[in-house]
Order: structure tokens, then C-alpha cells, then sequence
């Protein structure tokens, strides 16, 4: 008898051990290049605006540094959360909601900084700079925004039924000790 016939495979591939599942339910591939690039055009507009040495008007100018940040930050932990298996160990169920909302209300108020910070500017080439990746991160949030509804509708009307969770175990109508309770 051969040896294949006898010893099958030990270790079996798991694919919930997978690092990075993209594309998974929460994230598709697309929606994963489109997050990412808003990380790094978010990223982009706070450091060009780090380098700055001199401002005009630096309340306007440390409201794009915070939004930009807060971008750069938070859409990174959200693309983690996404792309791998940590939502799961969160705790939050809502997250096709709360990934939208995020994206609505940090687009919006990145476009909000862009404008102040287009409005009020010394005019130099890196400030008009931070300010081009102010308006670029804010597309890429806008085509995040207009690719979920495309792909899935909006979250608080899914087209798709809600899994339900698993029943209560009911009490067994006989002991262990043959007794029935």
C-alpha cells in the first residue's frame, strides 16, 4: 500500500488565519484601493502642510493640519479594522454604517479645510500643494462615499436580509442524573 494512501495532509489551510481578507464582507477590493488611497493623499496634505515654515493665518491653517491628521489616523485604523479580523474582536456590529457615516462627515469636513485653507494662504507652491492633496483626499472620500452606495445601497436600508442571531439553547428536559427537571 502506498504511502499517500495511508498519511493524508496534517495541517489543513485555514482561511479565516489569513492576515489581510480583502475582499471580505465589509471591504471589497475596490473600496480597499480607494481607502487607501485616501490614507495616503490624507497623509500627503498633513505633511506638506507640516513643512510649512510661516503662515498667514494659522487658525485656518491648524484646522487643516487637525483635519488632515484625523484623516491620515483614523481612516488608517479603519482600513485595518476592515481589512482584517480585528472588527470581529471590537465589539460594534453597525460597521457598513459606521464606516459610511465616517466617510461622509471626515470628506465633508475635509473639503471644508480645503476651502478655509485655499481661502486664506500665503500663496506659496507648498501650501498650494497641501491644499491640491486637501481636495484630492477629499474626491477619494467622495468616490468611497459613491462606490458603497453603488455596490451596496445605502447601510441603514440593506438590500440583503439581516443574519439573525442563533436561537437560546433551551434547558434539557432530563439531568444528567437521569432526573427531569
Amino acid at each position: 500500500m502506498p504511502v499517500s494512501e495511508v498519511y493524508g495532509r496534517t495541517t489543513e489551510s485555514n482561511p479565516e488565519s489569513k492576515m489581510f481578507m480583502v475582499p471580505s464582507r465589509l471591504l471589497c477590493t475596490r473600496r480597499f484601493a480607494v481607502k487607501l488611497a485616501e490614507v495616503l493623499l490624507s497623509f500627503l496634505a498633513f505633511v506638506l502642510e507640516e513643512v510649512l515654515t510661516s503662515c498667514l493665518n494659522c487658525g485656518v491653517l491648524y484646522f487643516f493640519e487637525f483635519i488632515s491628521c484625523t484623516a491620515f489616523l483614523f481612516t488608517l485604523l479603519l482600513l485595518i479594522l476592515l481589512a482584517t479580523n480585528l472588527h470581529s474582536r471590537v465589539g460594534i456590529t453597525c460597521w457598513p454604517t459606521l464606516d459610511f457615516i465616517y466617510t461622509a462627515v471626515i470628506g465633508l469636513m475635509f473639503f471644508f479645510a480645503s476651502c478655509a485653507f485655499a481661502a486664506v494662504n500665503g500663496g506659496t507652491s507648498l501650501e498650494h500643494a497641501a491644499m491640491s492633496f486637501g481636495f484630492l483626499a477629499t474626491l477619494a472620500f467622495l468616490a468611497d462615499l459613491v462606490l458603497y452606495w453603488k455596490l451596496k445601497g445605502f447601510p441603514w436600508n440593506p438590500t440583503e436580509p439581516e443574519q439573525s442571531s442563533p436561537p437560546e439553547p433551551r434547558p434539557e428536559a432530563e439531568g444528567l442524573t437521569g432526573q427531569t427537571n
